[in-house]
């Protein structure tokens, strides 16, 4: 008996441990101004030393430089949420609005739960020029999305997998032990981690969903005109300007159909903006 609830123990503590994704990158500080060096350009094409040289440079108001060198970690496949935001800080020294909203963006798809980085989004998109009120959601998604966020799609598959686990060890001693009283715990213990398991599940499904899906993008034109059609002698419906977030939907010959948040929808040319 003793040695069961250990094992729960062990396992419900190693999962819930797990709440953000872990960095391909080295362990180093998210934030490059709390970076300290004096090395200004890398040394090899190591991730480390271009690292340490883009946190460097952007110490120094070198915005090109550190630039440089974080596209070249991102251009080997090595994306993880302290780049993304270091990247998006940097555009947004440089007055870079959409190219900022954009990583913002991509490194809260990373870390869902970091504050710093929805802090830095809300504040960059305060310097955008559409002002769009956004449709009301109902409470319960509102709800759902907040408790998703609070861990990434990793944790959520990792926590799924151990909740999956405790509910097949649950499940074995309610049918072979021989004690009325153990057999009710491990019913209860099973029904429990299986309604767990489901939601951990969902959660994981629907942040990986979101990842991969590519439906929002962001405006990266000064300014542009929403058609009616794709076509451009269409009628102009609107005007959205950079940094502006948007659902992407059908794909016609180099436009595609976008819906913004007071759900007004139109057509775009697909060169104007980049998928998140």
């Amino acid at each position: 008996m003793k040695k069961f609830f250990a094992i729960l123990a062990i396992i419900f503590i190693s999962a819930t441990s797990l709440r953000a994704e872990q960095e391909t990158l080295p362990a180093t500080p998210a934030t490059p101004a709390e970076e300290q060096g004096a090395m200004m350009q890398p040394t090899s094409n190591e991730p480390d030393a271009l690292w340490a040289a883009a946190n460097s440079a952007y110490n120094t108001g070198e915005w090109d430089k550190a630039l440089a060198n974080y596209k070249i970690i991102a251009d080997k496949g090595l994306e993880s949420a302290a780049l993304y935001y270091n990247m998006a800080n940097t555009y947004f020294k440089k007055g870079d609005i959409a190219h900022s909203i954009l990583f913002y963006h991509r490194a809260l798809r990373l870390a869902p739960a970091d504050e710093d980085i929805r802090h830095n989004l809300e504040y960059a998109e305060q310097s955008t020029r559409d002002i769009i009120e956004q449709i009301p959601e109902f409470f319960l998604t509102s709800w759902m999305r907040t408790v998703r966020n609070t861990m990434s799609g990793n944790a959520w598959t990792l926590l799924s997998l151990a909740l999956l686990a405790m509910t097949f060890v649950a499940g074995i001693i309610y049918l072979l032990a021989q004690r009325l009283r153990l057999r009710k715990l491990g019913f209860y213990v099973m029904a429990v981690c299986g309604i767990l398991f489901i939601a951990s599940t969902s959660f994981a499904i629907s942040s990986r969903s979101e990842m991969v899906s590519g439906k929002e993008a962001v405006v990266m034109s000064s300014s542009v005109s929403i058609k009616s059609s794709p076509d451009r002698a269409a009628t102009e419906l609107f005007v959205l300007h950079e940094g502006t977030t948007v659902k992407v939907g059908e794909k016609i010959d180099g436009w595609v159909e976008i819906r913004i948040a007071d759900g007004r929808k139109g057509w775009i040319e697909e060169s104007r903006i980049e998928r998140i």
